[in-house]
Order: C-alpha cells, then structure tokens, then sequence
C-alpha cells in the first residue's frame, strides 16, 4: 500500500494537555457533579480541585486534544499533516510541541496569554471517560488568527468540535478552507456540548461540511434521531457521514450506500481517544483510497489499539504491528 507523503490533512483543535486520573469508583463523579462520560469546561479553579482532590489516584500526563489526537494518529502512520492551535510558553505548551513534532505533525502553534489548557480524564472503572476541561490559553484562538496562508497545499481540513465554544472561528475557518479548495471534516463534540450548540452546528454541516463524524450520543444530539436514521440525515449534507455505535462498531454511507463496520473485540481499559484515532484510521484509508469498508476497517483498528492503553497515545513500539495489521487488510 503506497503511504501519501504529500501534506494532505491540516487540522485545528484545543490544543491541551491531557491528565488521566483512573478512579475507583464513580462517587467522584457525584461529588464533582459532572454528568458521567460529558466534557464539562471549567475555570482553573475547579481543575486544579479536582487534581488535588484526586491525589493518591494513578495519573499520567500526556499532550492531547482531539484533533491534535487524531493528527499525532496520521502522521504515525506515515502521513502528513498539519496542526493549528494555541498553547503559552509554558512547561505544558513545550510538552504539547514537542510531542507533536516529535510524531511528524508540522504544528503552527501561536501563543497565548493564559496557561496552557488542561484536560482532565476521570476515567471510571467500566473504562467510561468524564473530562473537566481547563481551556486556558487553547480558548484564545480565535478568528483574527488564521490566514488563507495557513490552508496552503493541503486537500482536507479537520475542524475538533469542541472548539464550539467560539462559533466564529469555527465559521471562519471553515470558509477559509472552502476559499482554499478543502474539503472540510468535523467530529462532533461530547453530546452535551452538541445540544448546547445544536441549531450552530447544523448551520455548519449543511453549509460547510463534507465529511462527519459522530458516535451515537452526539449523532442522537444533533439530529433527534437513533444512530441508523441519525446517519441517513447527516448524509443528507455531506458526502460521507460516519455514525460510531460503540462496541457494536461503526455505520459508514457514502454515495447512498451504507457499509457497516464490526468493532475491535479488543478490552477497553481507557476509552479517551477512541474516537480520536477512529478519525485517523479513516482518514489513512481515505487518503489513500481504499474502500469504505477498509476505512472503517483501519479506523476500527486504531481505535481498538488505543483503549487498550491510558490516554489517547499509542505507544510507538505499537505501530509497526498496526502497520502489519492495515497492510493485511
């Protein structure tokens, strides 16, 4: 299989770092009031409670975010691409560079005033993920940033649905990925931030998106329909709509068509990045032209990979076994 070197996929996103936290029980949860597996932003304030209300909890630090996630994914495939966030100079936004360079992700980092954001995982014992996210300096991208210069000699843009909070970037940049000739993706946020921006979000995937993704509490979230008939309305819109069903694996149509997509059968000890990696195998697929069911089949793959492990990051001794695994398909 002929691996694409050409830089095809820029994506935009929060750029964080992730802090895992496995709890023993879900009380935290309730103690916390944090709706389990939603992604509630807080100020610095509650994030740096709930680390210190944690300690003595396992923790790994990692860098993350979800389409930083999804690009570190790609380019460990051999891939190229590109990543537009904002972190400060601090500890945490050398860290999130470094990784990202480090996996062959030709990062366009600005700098912002606040900390560098936080994204903690509450990861409860049945392997479900809460985040409490700290934006910090990742919420000060903003529209006045980007520049037509930014989308130059790249086919797709991939735009993380969390950045939501700021409807005209998402827009802007959008526009300027039409303006530039990309065809432009989005993976839906937790659901509760698609409820809380449901009428914005179906303004864009009309308007502006190509290609979705969404498991089946956003894809519920946006269009008020169950994961089957949620998929046929999105592709209403777009080109190719894709619907994750959880174990049961995931819905793809394209062109009318719907293939379906068996899970991993892998254990899930951490779900963080699951979707993440899902919108990187589908895209290696995509890229390099495979069929819808092999996209999937290499989306389902990553996935399963990753929940396997703490956090969003395959450990690198994993890929050239993953690698072996697409090959074969």
């Amino acid at each position: 299989m002929n691996m694409t070197k050409k830089p095809v996929l820029l994506g935009i996103g929060n750029a964080l770092v992730d802090i895992m936290i496995r709890l023993e029980s879900d009380d935290s949860l309730k103690h916390f009031e944090l709706p389990k597996g939603s992604m509630t932003l807080v100020d610095a304030d509650f994030a740096q409670k709930v680390y210190n209300e944690t300690e003595g909890l396992p923790k790994e630090i990692t860098s993350g975010g979800s389409v930083a996630n999804s690009m570190r994914g790609l380019a460990s495939l051999g891939m190229k691409c590109g990543y537009i966030g904002k972190t400060n100079q601090d500890e945490f936004g050398a860290i999130f560079k470094k990784e990202m360079e480090d996996a062959g992700v030709s990062p366009i980092i600005l700098n912002g005033e606040n900390p560098t954001g936080k994204a903690t995982a509450l990861i409860s014992p049945d392997s479900e993920r809460t985040f409490a996210t700290y934006l910090g300096a990742a919420i000060e991208l903003s529209a006045d940033d980007l520049n037509k210069e930014m989308f130059d000699g790249y086919n797709y843009f991939h735009i993380e649905g969390y950045l939501v909070q700021n409807h005209e970037l998402i827009e802007r940049s959008a526009q300027l990925a039409k303006e530039a000739g990309l065809k432009v993706s989005i993976d839906l946020a937790s659901y509760n931030v698609v409820e809380d921006n449901k009428e914005f979000l179906r303004g864009l995937v009309k308007n502006y998106v190509d290609i979705v993704f969404a498991n089946e509490e956003e894809a519920k979230a946006i269009s008020d329909l169950e994961p089957e008939e949620a998929l046929h309305w999105l592709s209403e819109f777009t080109e190719i709509a894709v619907v994750k069903i959880g174990k049961e694996g995931s819905l793809i149509k394209k062109d009318g068509e719907v293939t379906k997509v068996g899970g991993s059968g892998k254990v899930s000890v951490d779900t963080t990045g699951a979707g993440d990696l899902y919108a990187a195998g589908f895209y290696y697929g995509l890229l390099n032209g495979l069929s819808m069911d092999k996209c999937g089949a290499v989306a389902t793959i990553l996935a399963g990979r990753v929940i396997e492990v703490i956090g969003a990051v395959i450990p690198e001794k994993e890929w050239d076994c993953i690698k072996s695994e697409i090959a074969a398909l």
